[in-house]
């Protein structure tokens, strides 16, 4: 891990922040450590799949409300594990969600679109198991950061990948992007051009697919984010209005592309108005679901 990189995205929130990202390279975090395990328990390394990155934690409240929530995680489409992400887990969990944790398969091996085919065939897991943990299966979210927020989204933008994996976008309630990468072409690295297999294809970004209504959504971004910009949430927001569909938009003051996601953290909850508004968007819609 680039620790200048890190440091350079925390300079916007306190040092706390860093201590806790930094800390979160180690097997045994600092940042982990310090979560409350009261309210929920974890069942890990449910797969959705054979291959061993097909597999997901599952944050099982002990007084479930029904909403289920799946959440994807950043890194690039190369890097990550669900086991960076238990705060995100006791985040909802503690308030009755349902949450999932889902790692997929990343570059070099894969390419595009496998890792939205995973995505998808998780969310399709989740929500055909979710009543055997209390969930509702009418109040399916999905949502995810940065790369993760970019298949959450393709989920959402083209239906093909939910009805492959046995599923259908009419059964998701509602989708959350955080900090996601939406409409970034053409590409200049070489990594995320080997990764989508060219520099300028309109085919691989989600707003390219935005042609109709789609599930009500929340996209969130930093201001300060200067690894995914902001645009990309303002832009696929205009496109989903145009199309009559219900759309949510957060930004947050003084926030980079990581200190969005360590807001959901214990003790840095305060930096932004994230876990707020996810809890109140998530209530909010889940009442008057498709399903």
């Amino acid at each position: 891990m680039d620790l200048m990189r890190i440091l350079s995205q925390m300079k916007t929130i306190p040092l706390l922040a860093a201590v806790l990202m930094l800390a979160a390279c180690s097997p045994i975090s600092l940042a982990n450590e310090l979560i409350s395990r009261a309210g929920y328990h974890v069942v890990n390394d449910l797969a959705y799949g054979a291959d061993p990155r097909q597999k997901l934690d599952l944050y099982v409240p002990d007084h479930p409300n029904g909403t289920v929530l799946v959440f994807f995680y950043g890194g690039g489409w190369q890097s990550g594990n669900k086991a960076m992400y238990p705060a995100f887990g006791q985040a909802f969990a503690a308030q009755g969600i349902l949450t999932a944790v889902a790692d997929y398969r990343l570059h070099p091996q894969v390419r595009y679109p496998a890792f939205i085919e995973d995505s998808a065939k998780a969310t399709a897991y989740v929500r055909a198991h979710a009543a055997q943990y209390g969930g509702d299966a009418k109040k399916l979210f999905i949502s995810g950061h940065s790369a993760g927020a970019y298949n959450a989204m393709m989920l959402a933008a083209d239906p093909k990948y939910l009805k492959a994996a046995g599923t259908d976008l009419n059964q998701v309630c509602g989708v959350i992007g955080i900090a996601g990468p939406y409409d970034f072409l053409p590409l200049t690295d070489p990594s995320y051009i080997a990764t989508f297999e060219g520099n300028n294809r309109p085919d691989t970004q989600p707003i390219t697919y935005i042609d109709g209504k789609r599930p009500p959504m929340l996209l969130a971004y930093g201001t300060s984010d200067t690894t995914v910009e902001p645009r990309n949430s303002i832009s696929l927001a205009a496109k989903l209005r145009s199309f009559g569909s219900d759309v949510t938009v957060k930004a947050y003051p003084h926030t980079g592309h990581i200190g969005i996601i360590m807001s959901l953290e214990p003790g840095l909850r305060w930096t932004t108005g994230l876990r707020a508004d996810m809890l109140e968007f998530i209530n909010k819609t889940a009442p008057v679901c498709r399903g």
